[in-house]
């Protein structure tokens, strides 16, 4: 179905969008994936936040130029689907988790901080933990000095209260 002027301008104009406030960008072939796989990784997708495309690669190239995913702009061919996520890793999360059940999604490559990852960079953006849980090891670690000075003062008042516990008194003999 060809788009008339207007609504490729509207098009362009809505990726551009997305792309301002996006961090990531990741580019995946999709060539064979049913609908109701398609489906399920959409609903992920929006769960986690990402945007899932599939856009005309002309309109995709003139809505990332001049922005800092115009670096992948060279890859943009064939049958694509586009996600763009805010968060730094969660475009990156919710495709290389899906690819990993579904062989016929294969990951092309993406973009982040202005500079082009090939498939094994997006997939160890995908490793990196979520926002949360790094925020939770972060305090997990500066906590950790705390309750240790809390466990070794309590052992130590612990020890000092056994040695200084009064004796009772035997009775004397008389």
């Amino acid at each position: 179905m060809s788009l008339n002027r207007s609504e490729k301008e509207a098009v362009i104009n809505e990726v551009t969008s997305l792309a301002a406030k996006a961090q990531t960008l990741v580019i995946a072939e999709y060539r064979g994936i049913t609908v109701a796989d398609m489906t399920k990784l959409r609903v992920e997708a929006r769960s986690k936040g990402v945007s899932l495309s599939v856009l005309k690669n002309t309109l995709a190239r003139r809505a990332v130029a001049g922005s800092a995913f115009d670096v992948v702009a060279d890859q943009m061919t064939g049958p694509l689907i586009y996600g763009f996520s805010e968060d730094a890793v969660a475009a990156a999360k919710v495709v290389a988790d899906f690819a990993k059940t579904n062989d016929k999604l294969v990951i092309r490559g993406g973009a982040f901080g202005g500079k082009a990852l090939d498939v094994n960079g997006v997939k160890q953006l995908a490793n990196i933990p979520s926002k949360e849980v790094l925020l939770a090891q972060i305090c997990g670690l500066l906590m950790s000095p705390m309750s240790r000075t809390a466990v070794v003062l309590g052992a130590l008042a612990a020890k000092k209260g056994e040695g200084a516990a009064p004796v009772a008194a035997e009775p004397a003999a008389a």
